[in-house]
């Protein structure tokens, strides 16, 4: 919830009904070769789909459109309360709010603290539904923390304990498969201590093989908890695959 409250009143500043031209006079208007090339940087390339984003400026304009979307998750709202967003959003382009933001906007974080616990056990029905499933796949196995793990490829090498230093490729998902953290997309593998991460990790690691891969399936209360991250809502239960490349002891191991 933190980075919600944190970011919303930067979105709502952003939003604010801009001011109000001095006289009809001063409005500027466009010569034909500007109005052209705002035409032309509006037209869809050749043969794209509609909908489709096919410049950087029409990515980052859905980037912040996205911005958005993560900060309004932590009001779970239904899909009427997601119309009222977006008629705002209409309205306060068309320069007509339907109510003074002054008057409304310091409600906004009492409403969305009233409704974090919903949300955050709303997320926790969902991810004991996925974790159940997951457990009942072939060669899963849950542990008394609530892990579900799945070997996914044999490896050939030692096992890692809690205070070695791991080296490791993994990919993170929520449980509807947005997925949060890849070492792979930054072409890097993680490397840090087994004992300096969420006890899902420090536990499921483990119970690999240098050379291995493995699923993990990590409830909430052995991941982030209710509170989160920005881009993990409170209470998620998060999915792992993982590769084990390698492991050294610690440095001051003698």
């Amino acid at each position: 919830m933190r980075g919600f409250l944190f970011l919303f009143p930067a979105i709502l500043m952003a939003q604010a009904p801009p001011a109000k031209s001095p006289a009809p006079a001063a409005k500027a208007v466009p010569t034909a070769a500007k109005a052209a090339t705002k035409a032309k940087a509006a037209t869809p390339a050749p043969g794209a789909a509609p909908g489709a984003l096919t410049t950087d400026e029409q990515k980052i304009i859905y980037a912040v459109g996205l911005t958005v979307g993560q900060n309004l998750a932590g009001l779970g709202l239904t899909p009427a309360e997601l119309e009222i967003v977006k008629r705002a959003i209409s309205d306060n382009a068309a320069g007509k709010p339907a109510i003074a933001l002054s008057d409304w906007a310091p409600k906004i974080n009492a409403l969305a603290q009233s409704r974090a616990g919903r949300v955050v056990a709303q997320e926790k029905a969902r991810g004991k539904a996925y974790a159940d499933k997951a457990a009942m796949e072939p060669g899963a196995v849950r542990t008394p923390s609530g892990l579900v793990y799945r070997e996914l490829a044999d490896g050939n090498g030692l096992s890692p304990m809690a205070t070695d230093n791991v080296r490791v490729n993994y990919r993170g998902t929520l449980v509807n498969g947005t997925e949060f953290d890849s070492s792979y997309k930054r072409a890097a593998p993680a490397e840090f201590p087994l004992n300096g991460v969420i006890p899902c990790w420090t536990e499921g690691v483990q119970r690999m093989k240098v050379g291995g891969k493995s699923q993990l399936v990590c409830p909430s209360e052995i991941a982030y908890g209710d509170g989160g991250r920005p881009s993990i809502p409170g209470g998620a239960t998060l999915i792992f695959e993982i590769e084990l490349l390698a492991l050294n002891p610690p440095a001051n191991t003698k």
